[in-house]
């Protein structure tokens, strides 16, 4: 018979064994459970049990439910709502889906979904990289890896201005590449050039951020080795050595005019100060002679005879001292010469005793003297002129 059934005996006697007046050893009642639990959190709320009847209890039941939910929402809510900002950090409120304010480092409170909000880190550095093949000026293709640091100078622009703002970076930093690379020859863009068009992309590209009003700030573009496509990588290495070779051929011309053209302009300088030495030296002895004729015309009229006499002697004597021979006539009527080697005797008085040179001396007074045949002496004049 089912426990349910009429006239069975379905009042002591449950689905699970157990009996509503004794011992119940099945599972406890759901429904008892929850009641207690319902009238425990009345309880504490301040409501009364009424002893009205079911009606009374199901009412009070169902305040508590609704309060219990509330409660369970307000904590929710509040713990969404509650959020910290740490120090490297900003977040901009908008309500109503207008900006409301930037909010600082701390723990602050907002009012969703009244109120939404966008936290990012403003002082961290972020890098964007990109590659590709560009057009240089002279018509040449080469890739051109980059790498482009940058940070959020603005959060509320970063936010509120353009729809994905890093995204229009990197559509910015192809614009401004290839600008500058194809305004720039290919020698420039794979050796020297470099720094100078980082340089310039990275101003060209704020431009374009600030122009948009990104919120977004480069701090530093740093272009890579180029390079050509791997196509013509070969063609490229050849002209690249083809210049190196061009270059140091220039150096090492360079290095030898710096060597030789000194030394002919030194060389250039020394025979002008030589010509400009002599031409003073000619011009200062001109001007001595005109001076010394002058004085002696002077003189000359003063004293004709004695002037004269001293013009002989002084031209005799400059005439003596260039020759070695010197020929001493005798009176007239007197065939006899005397005949002086100078030459000779310099040569004997620095080789010659002191006694042989006195003895000679003594038999003429100063210097040697010998007589010799006129017609020897005539031969000698000859050969002396």
């Amino acid at each position: 018979m089912a426990w349910n059934e009429p006239g069975g005996n379905s009042n002591n006697q449950d689905p699970w064994g157990g009996r509503k007046n004794g011992d119940r050893k099945g599972p406890p009642d759901i429904d008892e459970a929850f009641r207690k639990l319902q009238e425990s959190l009345n309880g504490l709320i301040g409501g009364k049990k009424r002893g009205g009847g079911d009606a009374g209890s199901g009412k009070s039941g169902g305040f508590g439910l609704l309060f219990i939910a509330l409660a369970v929402l307000a904590a929710v809510w509040l713990y969404s709502a509650i959020y910290v900002v740490d120090e490297q950090e900003q977040a901009v409120v908008l309500r109503f889906g207008k900006y409301y304010e930037t909010v600082g480092p701390g723990l602050n409170i907002y009012f969703p979904p009244i109120d939404r909000k966008f936290q990012e880190n403003v002082t961290r550095e972020r890098a964007y990289s990109k590659q590709g093949q560009m057009l240089t000026e002279d018509e040449n293709i080469i890739e051109v890896p980059l790498t482009v640091q940058y940070k959020i100078s603005s959060l509320k622009d970063f936010v509120l201005n353009v729809d994905q703002p890093e995204v229009s970076l990197q559509h910015a930093t192809d614009s401004a590449v290839r600008h500058v690379v194809g305004s720039t020859e290919m020698d420039q863009v794979l050796t020297e050039g470099r720094e100078q068009m980082a340089v310039e992309v990275k101003e060209r590209l704020q431009r374009f951020l600030d122009t948009y009003g990104t919120g977004i700030a480069v701090t530093q573009v740093n272009l890579q080795s180029a390079a050509a496509p791997r196509e013509v990588q070969e063609a490229f290495d050849d002209v690249i050595r083809a210049r190196e070779d061009e270059q140091r051929e220039k150096n090492q011309a360079e290095s030898y005019a710096n060597g030789v053209v000194p030394e002919a302009r030194g060389q250039a300088q020394r025979l002008i100060e030589d010509a400009s030495g002599y031409r003073d030296e000619v011009v200062s002895r001109a001007q001595g002679e005109a001076d010394r004729f002058t004085a002696l015309v002077a003189e000359y009229r003063k004293a004709p005879e004695v002037t004269r006499e001293r013009l002989y002697l002084d031209t005799m004597q400059e005439l003596m001292t260039n020759t070695s021979k010197v020929l001493v006539t005798g009176d007239k009527g007197q065939n006899n010469l005397l005949y002086l080697p100078l030459d000779k005797m310099i040569d004997s008085r620095s080789t010659a005793a002191p006694s042989s040179i006195s003895g000679a001396a003594s038999s003429t007074g100063d210097v040697p003297a010998r007589v010799v045949n006129p017609a020897q002496v005539d031969l000698r004049t000859r050969e002396s002129r």
